[in-house]
């Protein structure tokens, strides 16, 4: 690979696959012209406007300031804006910072902040909110623009543009005087190498950090990912995952552009319009947490629905039902079912099944790993493990993340002097290299296809007036694979009163964290099951309240 906007990455089929996602956007433009690349409720963009508009929102960007380097942050739901906001931040070298539609104002801005980011594109009327609004009202002195996407519903228009923000149209115009030239010479100086990401995940600590990704290693991930599914130019790309997570911005829009497939933007899954959107846009490629695929196959609807261009769907996050993956063959109709493992640290991938895996091999295992990257499992003192024994799951690669924003110490602790990246999940291989994950070193547990950390979670319900001492759990849920559970020691002056205080830090929680992180259940204890150090047996709390079918412990509410 060369540092110039034309380097190319050797794509896993053999072709070659620019390795910077500016040259991949005008490869795509040239290749794709006038396919269909980009649609939302407002916008319908072949390849070849899509080059172009992204043209336009670098122009903008440049003249608000924005160069090679800095961080661009993007906040908004699946909507045209997100991906026209993040290619021409990409385009002229600068880094995406894509922030949550679920977080607080208070999450966002420590994501934000932390990454120094200049300049921010925020929906203003998404779900009845204002992330544009909340953005100017908090304290972020680094923070220089804020770009407001107003958003119409179909009982409102759009809001109006708040003070103090520049709305989409007059921030386009504004770039409307720099020339192609200036843009032309920023993309050309992004190199393979560069920082094109920064995505925060939260981690065991409790506070989010800030994962770093290249272009080469998002563009060759994610052309890899399309070559084992089958995404192919000519398909219609439905992506519910969101834009702010790896799977929805790099295996939706940077995939798409990589095999010319069109890009179907859904801003929240409701099942209804799902299936109405299938049939109305002919989707052929339908990715999605297994609570996605359950929710349509419940649908009585579904039979009066023409599902007939369905044919690639990707699944996984959370445990994948046997039977669910048939009836995904027979009643929703799909050709190929693929179920995966990743994470960010890993840019989103590192195992896959493969088209013509059996059913069990999809709904048990999480695939193989793709090509470039190495998988194995090992002991506490880093051995490797033999097929059919159980430990922790490393992987190794050109997947690997460049490490954690400004936390050296993270990094290390993550990805060893040999380069292997430490997953913290528990997992077994088997004697063709399939990975089935058991358990987990760590604490995260999944809702509804989002990580939840419970030292984060924890963190925050420290602070209510009311907690002295709590503990979070994930623990089954029927909808959404797993729920967290809180069990809360009180403070002596909480009052006496356990479900007055539990319904008290449940509303607290909703005021500072984002709706999957609050826990379902808040259960009041005189005390916490600890060991000889003091450490909270958390096993046993979840084994309580699996067994008795109600949280446990001593003076639970």
């Amino acid at each position: 690979m060369t540092g110039s906007r034309g380097a190319v990455t050797t794509g896993p089929a053999g072709g070659d696959v620019p390795a910077t996602v500016g040259a991949l956007l005008a490869h795509a433009a040239g290749q794709f012209a006038a396919t269909e690349a980009l649609v939302d409720d407002r916008h319908r963009l072949t390849f070849a406007e899509l080059s172009s508009a992204c043209t336009g929102v670098a122009k903008a960007m440049v003249a608000a300031g924005v160069g090679s380097g800095d961080r661009v942050a993007v906040w908004a739901p699946n909507v045209a804006e997100w991906a026209l906001a993040a290619l021409g931040a990409l385009t002229i070298g600068a880094v995406v910072v894509p922030v949550n539609t679920r977080f607080t104002v208070t999450e966002a801005g420590e994501v934000i902040g932390r990454s120094n980011a200049r300049l921010a594109v925020a929906t203003e009327g998404f779900l009845g909110r204002g992330y544009a609004s909340e953005l100017l009202a908090a304290d972020l002195p680094h923070l220089d623009t804020v770009v407001a996407v107003t958003l119409p519903s179909a009982d409102r228009p759009a809001p109006a543009v708040p003070d103090g923000a520049t709305g989409w149209d007059d921030f386009l115009d504004r770039g409307a005087e720099i020339p192609d030239v200036t843009v032309d010479a920023l993309g050309g100086a992004v190199r393979p190498d560069d920082i094109s990401d920064i995505i925060f995940t939260s981690g065991t600590t409790g506070r989010p950090k800030g994962v770093m990704a290249t272009h080469a290693q998002s563009v060759r991930a994610f052309a890899a990912w399309g070559d084992v599914v089958g995404l192919t130019h000519g398909d219609r790309y439905l992506v519910v995952n969101p834009f702010f997570h790896t799977f929805g911005y790099k295996a939706g829009i940077l995939a798409s552009l990589v095999k010319g497939a069109t890009v179907v933007c859904e801003p929240v899954f409701d099942a209804n319009t799902v299936l109405e959107r299938i049939a109305a846009e002919r989707i052929s490629m339908l990715p999605g947490p297994p609570t996605l695929y359950l929710s349509l196959l419940e649908l009585p609807a579904r039979a009066d629905v023409d599902l007939s261009s369905l044919r690639l769907a990707v699944t996984g996050a959370a445990t994948v039902p046997e039977e669910m993956i048939r009836r995904m063959y027979t009643d929703l109709g799909f050709d190929t079912v693929i179920t995966g493992y990743g994470l960010t640290e890993a840019t989103g991938v590192v195992t896959m099944c493969r088209a013509g895996d059996d059913p069990v091999r999809i709904a048990t295992t999480s695939g193989r790993a793709i090509d470039g990257v190495e998988v194995a499992v090992v002991d506490n003192t880093n051995a490797s493990q033999p097929p059919g024994t159980p430990g922790e799951v490393v992987c190794r690669g050109y997947n690997v993340m460049r490490g954690y924003l400004d936390d050296p110490e993270a990094t290390a602790e993550t990805i060893d002097a040999n380069g292997w990246l430490h997953t913290g999940d528990i997992g077994v291989l088997d004697a063709d290299g399939y990975l089935r994950i058991t358990d987990r070193l760590k604490d995260m547990f999944i809702v509804g296809g989002f990580n939840a950390y419970p030292a984060e979670i924890e963190n925050t319900l420290s602070d209510h007036p009311g907690v002295a001492q709590v503990a979070v759990v994930g623990m089954p849920d029927d909808r959404l694979g797993e729920v967290g559970w809180a069990w809360v020691v009180p403070r002596r002056d909480a009052g006496a009163d356990p479900d007055a205080l539990a319904s008290d830090i449940t509303d607290w929680a909703r005021e500072h964290l984002a709706n999957y992180k609050v826990p379902r259940r808040v259960v009041v204890v005189d005390t916490l099951p600890t060991n000889a150090s003091g450490k909270v047996l958390k096993y046993e709390l979840r084994h309580d309240a699996t067994t008795t079918g109600r949280p446990g412990g001593p003076g639970s509410s």
